[in-house]
């Protein structure tokens, strides 16, 4: 966990905050939205970020998963946002955490099943701004505190945009492998990052545009099992333009492409 992140907790524990304040001043509208999955630590970590003015409003649940639940939520200048809260609770999600924290020099962590979990909200933000920065196609990250990543909302309205797996055969074409290619480029060779979980489930399609999404096991390249991440990553998009009927490289292919010099 990084010395920023650690001050940040500190200052927001020792801050004392007016939660009724706060209620009275937002409405029911996030306990009625998160009180039922979440913890009292995870409700009071997201009115922290109401409070400090990075999160306008929840609008409701776009996507429930065994790790996490996204939400849609506006910021307070209307701005569409995507919030990840992680689950605390799921000991198989803790499993299978520790073999993409261990051995990536940039996250070091202990055994305390809570503390793992807020290390990988802030991985996954760490590691969507360090992509961001080389030029891939990522949501915009905003904000991570505790078990709660926000970014950028990627759709219209609070529908997200398709994912791959759901473009109609027509609209998987070569092009979209190009760019995907691409994008893999800059976050192996310009941020040296291994997504570490890229299928046709983490890569969204918004209008013209590909973006890759959910980034908290990617690994950094010294990471022991990096090549093996990588080899997996480049095999799964293979595939599955493969099985679309597209002319894709051999796997050795791109792997020796993007380890060029």
């Amino acid at each position: 966990m990084s010395r920023d992140f650690e001050e940040v907790a500190r200052r927001e524990e020792m801050r004392k905050v007016d939660w009724r304040r706060i209620k009275r001043r937002k409405g029911d509208e996030v306990l009625e939205t998160v009180e039922e999955v979440f913890d009292r630590k995870t409700v009071m970590a997201l009115y922290q970020m109401i409070n400090r003015g990075i999160i306008g409003g929840m609008r409701g649940v776009v996507k429930a998963g065994k790790e996490s639940r996204i939400y849609w939520a506006k910021g307070t200048n209307e701005e569409d946002l995507a919030v990840k809260i992680f689950l605390t609770s799921s000991m198989e999600f803790k499993k299978s955490m520790l073999q993409y924290i261990h051995g990536d020099p940039r996250f070091k962590v202990g055994h305390d099943y809570r503390r793992i979990v807020y290390t990988w909200a802030q991985k996954e933000f760490r590691n969507l701004t360090e992509a961001r920065n080389a030029g891939v196609p990522v949501p915009r990250p905003i904000y991570a505190y505790e078990n709660i990543v926000v970014m950028e909302f990627i759709g219209l309205d609070g529908v997200p945009s398709p994912l791959l797996k759901e473009l109609p055969r027509e609209e998987i074409t070569a092009e979209v492998y190009n760019e995907i290619a691409g994008a893999l480029d800059s976050l192996y060779r310009k941020a040296g990052l291994v997504h570490a979980d890229l299928s046709e489930y983490n890569v969204m399609v918004h209008g013209n545009k590909i973006f890759l999404i959910d980034f908290g096991q990617a690994v950094s390249k010294e990471h022991p099992m990096a090549e093996e991440f990588l080899r997996r990553d480049i095999g799964n998009i293979i595939r599955f333009f493969e099985r679309a009927g597209i002319d894709a490289p051999k796997e050795e292919v791109v792997l020796r492409w993007l380890k060029r010099p």
